[in-house]
């Protein structure tokens, strides 16, 4: 162990850091000069809400005549086109403001990535330069006030007119009005909307339009009513607001086309036969906007724990015994299992963010196949967006309390980050609604005895905006090959910090809680037949199975970016800051490998006191964990930090 010790004391900063900023390490650093070298990329938090959006529309309209715009974009469009380049930059701008993020999030990622990604070449040579440059502001009209997450079921409607080669674009009702749209209430002068597509009279399912909403001078269109969302708990900086369309009419390629196609005489086609794959195949294009709420909260978080982790290390409180000193914070015990674990795991989704972004990019220069890669992705994203933006909320509220009264205050940033990262569990998808797609993902080895599961009131209730059905990942593949898929069995004899033995014993519970649902769910329909009764009976259990999923593959991203680290002394550290993470999840669901056998009562009262010995051994080097995010310190404000 003091070998250990003194290799951990050799560790610096700078190697830390190159580690965490990874394959994209040159536009991290990009937007760190940006941001030293640009006053103008500060906050805006704490101004009227008028004038806060005014600031943030700026600051976006600046942004787009830098290279992070063109990231997105592709090259025939005078972009740059590096997806993993651009979801890196998003990170880093989420340290500035998250209103900004989201703002600019709707207008390339949103807004100009469903015209890429659904559009067809006359659209993308129409508008995709002009949403970059953000000389068309745009917004992305998917949500509905009645139908939240489920999609599929959206009632605005449009319906193909043969006689004038339009569409005519309709709110039936005020259920079916586009609600909390960003890019709205103030600036958007086109929206991409989600509607029934309706043509010869008959339904053909969601497609997208590209619907004109203001004229050049900012006054509503025809038919098009705006109304402003008003200020919100956080984020607003960002103009939502709501849309309703009274027969407005658009021409006949305002239809986003590259799944569905009307001909001039209204003929409908296809690629996709199937209306529901055809549906999920055009929403599992936009996985890009789940990516960038998963890194931008996993920024909020980083900047939330270099400021409490600071404070921790400045404050001193009450005397101990024979000191006339007061005791530093982060000296406690209690205050480090505060901090560190959370610490711990936030370098763990980190890895894992930074897995599928990498993931993203490759898929992303491929032109066809790699369809199960793909939408192996889309429940990778899924569930990683569940993980961080739980954690972020969780985490930011501790680092408040951790901070005591300073932490309430407006000018420490923690206030503004809880408020502006409250909306990310819900948005970009509902995380419960999301854990139940992953789990019906895990459960696919079993669809022959389930086939009711696809059922089109099922795939409602679990639908998601931006996913697709993952209907062709299989429980039975094999994990990692360190991993091996067997059950852990006894404990008396294994090392509690063996890797291997935290491989197995995550990759059992997922097993174990995937083959336990399928039991409840054949027992459930033999007892009634009914696949929604059944599925919504083993709620409970198909959520941990889906949970016990991102835990492990959180666990083997992390291990696998400890693997590619050549300096010895860095992944000493590294592979310390696992094993906090490893114990610390063990920790929270030591009751659940104790009732199940792989956890005795000795080895369960174990976890705890290495939880404890890890976060003494990780005290000295908080403050260079915290500092190897690179955050800028014109970034860090808060006068506690």
């Amino acid at each position: 162990m003091k070998a250990t010790t003194e290799r951990l004391d050799t560790v610096d900063v700078a190697r830390l850091q190159s580690v965490l900023d990874g394959r994209w390490a040159s536009i991290r650093n990009e937007v760190r000069g940006l941001v030293r070298s640009s006053p103008w990329l500060r906050s805006g938090s704490g101004l009227s809400t008028d004038a806060y959006r005014a600031r943030v529309a700026e600051q976006a309209r600046a942004l787009s005549q830098t290279k992070g715009a063109r990231l997105f974009f592709p090259k025939s469009s005078g972009g740059e086109g590096d997806i993993g380049g651009a979801l890196t930059a998003f990170e880093m701008i989420a340290l500035v403001d998250l209103s900004l993020l989201v703002k600019i999030g709707v207008q390339w990622g949103l807004f100009g990535g469903v015209i890429q990604n659904l559009g067809t070449p006359k659209h993308h040579e129409r508008y995709l330069r002009h949403a970059m440059t953000m000389d068309l502001p745009g917004c992305f009209a998917m949500t509905e006030t009645g139908h939240g997450s489920d999609v599929q079921s959206v009632r605005t409607t449009a319906t193909y007119d043969p006689q004038r080669h339009q569409f005519v674009v309709h709110t039936p009702d005020d259920d079916a009005r586009k609600d909390y749209i960003g890019n709205v209430a103030k600036d958007g002068r086109m929206a991409a909307v989600f509607a029934q597509l309706i043509t010869m009279g008959k339904s053909r399912g969601v497609h997208v339009l590209l619907v004109p909403i203001r004229d050049e001078k900012g006054r509503p269109c025809p038919g098009v009513r705006i109304e402003d969302c008003g200020e919100k708990e956080g984020l607003n900086g960002v103009d939502n607001g709501r849309l309703w369309f009274d027969e407005v009419r658009v021409p006949r390629d305002a239809l986003l086309d590259r799944y569905g196609t009307v001909a001039p005489d209204g003929t409908y086609s296809s690629p996709i036969e199937n209306e529901t794959k055809r549906f999920f195949t055009m929403l599992g294009t936009l996985i890009a906007g789940r990516i960038s709420v998963s890194g931008a909260a996993l920024s909020a978080t980083k900047l939330a724990q270099t400021i409490a982790v600071r404070y921790g290390l400045g404050r001193r409180q009450f005397h101990a015994p024979g000191s006339d000193q007061e005791v530093i914070l982060l000296d406690y015990l209690q205050h480090q299992r505060r901090l560190l674990p959370a610490l711990a795991t936030t370098y763990a989704l980190h890895f894992a963010q930074e897995s599928v972004v990498a993931t993203l990019y490759e898929l992303s220069s491929q032109t066809a196949g790699a369809e199960r890669e793909r939408r192996t992705l889309e429940a990778l994203a899924a569930a990683l967006k569940v993980a961080t933006t739980w954690h972020a909320t969780n985490t930011i509220q501790t680092c408040r309390e951790a901070c005591g009264g300073a932490g309430y205050l407006s000018v420490n940033q923690l206030p503004q980050l809880k408020a502006d990262t409250d909306v990310f569990t819900t948005f970009e998808g509902d995380n419960t609604v999301l854990l139940q797609l992953v789990a019906r993902g895990l459960l696919t080895n079993y669809r022959e005895e389930f086939e009711s599961l696809d059922t089109p009131s099922l795939v409602r209730f679990i639908a998601d905006q931006a996913i697709g059905t993952v209907i062709e990942r299989t429980a039975a593949r094999p994990f990692a090959d360190w991993i091996a898929d067997t059950v852990p069995g006894s404990d008396k004899d294994t090392n509690l910090l063996d890797r291997k033995y935290h491989g197995r014993l995550f990759a059992w519970r997922e097993k174990h809680a995937v083959e336990t649902v399928a039991r409840r769910l054949r027992k459930g329909m033999a007892q009634a037949g009914d696949a929604f009764a059944a599925f919504n009976a083993a709620q409970d259990h198909v959520l941990l199975a889906a949970r016990a999923h991102i835990d492990r593959v959180v666990l083997e991203r992390f291990v696998a970016a400890i693997d590619r680290c050549d300096d010895p002394d860095t992944k000493a550290l590294l592979n310390k800051v696992c094993d906090l993470y490893v114990l610390s999840t063990l920790e929270r669901d030591r009751a659940y490998f104790l009732e199940h056998g792989q956890l005795s009562a000795a080895r369960a009262k174990a976890v705890i006191l290495n939880v404890n010995r890890l976060c003494s051994e990780l005290r000295p080097h908080a403050r260079l964990l915290v500092d190897a995010f690179g955050i800028p310190e014109e970034l860090i404000t808060a006068p506690i930090a």
